[in-house]
């Protein structure tokens, strides 16, 4: 049976990377690669990455931001904009 985090956004940034409630310390034994998914906003994306990954422009990604939390991040563009994700959107990890 997989395992499951919920969370929510609860800011979007300047550059529109959505910021959830999902802090550092919680995501710690959640694998890093493609085992995992997230969802928020009917948009999934696959493994959790750090700040300083190198994904291609216009790529989804969820990344353990500078912020502490965990962020979902178009690579070049909003996310905010270009995917629609707002703050109170549900956020869920599985895998």
């Amino acid at each position: 049976m997989p395992s499951r985090i919920s969370g929510k956004v609860v800011s979007i940034s300047d550059s529109g990377d959505a910021i959830t409630d999902l802090d550092h310390a919680r995501l710690e034994d959640i694998p890093r690669d493609d085992r995992t998914s997230i969802e928020c906003g009917g948009h999934t994306t696959l493994g959790i990455y750090p700040a300083d990954h190198e994904q291609p422009e216009m790529t989804y990604v969820a990344i353990l931001g500078k912020s502490g939390f965990l962020e979902l991040s178009l690579i070049g563009d909003s996310a905010a904009k270009f995917l629609g994700l707002k703050v109170d959107d549900g956020v869920t990890i599985k895998w």
